[in-house]
C-alpha cells in the first residue's frame, strides 16, 4: 500500500501530524522504533502544556494523542527503519518488518539528550534526574539541585533552576565555563549558585527516588559522596551536557546544521514533500507544545504539497 503520508517518529510532533493529517482525510501510517510518546513518557508530571492543570504525565498527555490519532484513521507500527529514498514522487522506507512507501514523508525523530552514562541514571531519570529545567523545575521548590555541564545550556538553566530550588550547584569536569561570558556574569551574579570544579558524576544512587550520588576529581581521583538531607528525603540532578538529533538516517540527504534539520516556517526540508517536526529540527525551543505545533504545520503543508500533486 502507498500512503499518503508517512510519520517517521511517535512522539508528540509524530503524533500531532498523525492527528492533522488524519483529520484531512488522508492514509496515515506512523512508524515508531520504540514506545510511541516519545521521551516526554518518562515525565512523571507536565505543568507548561496548555489545559494541562492536574499535574498530567507525560504518558497519560501522549497517549490520549495516540488514541486520537487512531480515531482519525491512523494505522501504527513499531519498526526500526534502517533506509529511506527520500526524493521522487513516492517516498521508500525500509525497516527490519518490512518496506514502506508514501506520497509525503514527515521526520519526526526528535532528539536524545547526551547522558551521563554512569551507573543508576537510567533507573533515576525522571525520578530526581532530569534534562529539561523548563519541564521540571517547578517539582525541586525548596530542594538543593545539582546541574552537570559547563556551556551555555547547563549554565543558562542553572540561573532558571536557583528561581525554585534553594541552591544550585553547578558540577563541571573542567576548572572554567565553558559558557558564553554575558551568561557566566549573570550565574556568578545568582547568590543561590556555587561550583564544584574538575569534577565528573561516576555513580548515582537510590530506591525509587535519587538519594546520592558519587563525585569523582578528574585531576585528584578523589571520590566524594553526596548525599541528600535527611528532611529532603531527594535532590535534583539536572544534566545538560549536550543534546543529539536523531538525524543520522538523513545524513546526506537533507539540510542540516549540527546534526539538526534545517526547515522553512512551513516545515518543508530541501527535498520536496519531505518535512520534520519537533525536536529534530532546528528550532528555538524543544517543548511539547512546540513539537505538537510542528506537527500541526507540517501535517497542513503535506496535504497542501499532496493537494498540488493531484493526489
Amino acid at each position: 500500500m502507498i500512503y499518503d503520508v508517512i510519520i517517521l517518529g511517535g512522539g508528540p510532533a509524530g503524533l500531532s501530524a498523525a492527528i492533522y493529517a488524519g483529520r484531512a482525510r488522508r492514509s496515515v501510517l506512523l512508524i515508531e522504533k520504540g514506545a510511541f510518546g516519545g521521551q516526554i513518557i518518562q515525565s512523571s508530571g507536565i505543568e507548561n502544556y496548555p489545559g494541562s492543570i492536574e499535574r498530567e504525565s507525560g504518558e497519560s498527555l501522549t497517549g490520549r494523542m495516540s488514541a486520537q490519532a487512531e480515531t482519525f484513521g491512523a494505522e501504527r507500527v513499531t519498526d526500526t527503519v534502517t533506509g529511506v529514498l527520500p526524493e521522487g514522487k513516492i517516498k521508500t522506507l525500509t525497516g527490519a518488518k518490512g518496506k514502506y512507501e508514501g506520497r509525503a514523508l514527515i521526520v519526526a525523530t526528535g532528539a536524545a539528550p547526551t547522558r551521563i552514562g554512569c551507573p543508576g541514571e537510567s533507573e533515576l531519570t525522571g525520578r530526581g534526574v532530569s534534562y529539561c529545567a523548563t519541564c521540571d523545575a517547578a517539582f525541586f521548590e525548596g530542594l538543593p539541585v545539582y546541574v552537570v555541564g559547563g556551556g551555555d545550556s547547563a549554565v543558562e538553566e542553572a540561573v532558571y533552576l536557583a528561581k525554585f530550588a534553594r541552591n544550585v550547584t553547578v558540577i563541571h569536569r573542567r576548572d572554567a565555563l565553558r559558557a558564553a561570558k554575558y551568561i557566566q556574569d549573570a550565574a556568578f551574579a545568582e547568590p543561590k549558585l556555587s561550583f564544584i570544579w574538575n569534577s565528573a558524576v561516576t555513580e548515582l544512587h537510590g530506591d525509587g527516588l535519587l538519594e546520592s550520588m558519587t563525585l569523582k576529581n578528574v585531576k585528584t581521583g578523589e571520590m566524594t559522596v553526596i548525599e541528600a538531607d535527611k528532611a529532603d528525603g531527594t535532590f535534583g540532578l539536572f544534566v545538560f551536557v549536550g543534546m543529539s538529533p536523531m538525524s543520522e538516517l538523513f545524513d546526506g540527504l537533507l539540510d542540516t546544521e549540527n546534526g539538526y534539520i534545517l526547515t522553512d516556517e512551513g516545515m518543508a526540508t530541501n527535498i520536496p514533500g519531505v518535512f520534520a517536526a519537533g525536536d529534530v529540527r532546528k528550532k528555538l525551543l524543544r517543548q511539547v507544545v512546540t513539537a505538537a505545533a510542528d506537527g500541526a504545520i507540517a501535517a497542513a503543508r503535506a496535504e497542501k504539497y499532496l493537494a498540488d500533486l493531484h493526489c
